[in-house]
């Protein structure tokens, strides 16, 4: 009868349960990590804000004439000036064409 004592091991419902909370756990865990990354690409701006440095650099030393208009890497970049009590703004934005994230900027260029 020493074949028939039992032995102390989980059962087939534990295992179970176990390996569902932990791939439940790794599902949640890659959906975070995917969403992080998915941001991280959607948010860089960092060239497109190279390049309007560049053109109000440009327009500082007036080499640039407004208003000015560019196409740069699927981005509509314009430049316009607008007055307002006695000072001379520019209004910088950038639109990406894909997933129409805007960057604005706005510079006093003079005064009258």
């Amino acid at each position: 009868m020493a074949l028939l004592k039992k032995i102390k091991s989980a059962t087939l419902v534990e295992a179970l349960v176990a390996t569902v909370l932990i791939v439940i756990v790794f599902m949640v865990a890659s959906l975070v990590l995917n969403n992080l990354l998915i941001n991280s690409f959607s948010k860089n701006t960092h060239a497109v804000e190279t390049r309007i440095s560049e053109l109000e650099y440009q327009l500082h030393y007036n080499t640039l004439r407004l208003p000015y208009r560019e196409e740069f890497k699927n981005w509509i970049i314009e430049l316009k000036e607008e007055r307002v009590e006695n000072a001379i703004w520019v209004k910088i934005s950038a639109i990406h064409r894909a997933n129409k994230k805007e960057v604005l900027k706005a510079r006093i260029y003079g005064t009258d």
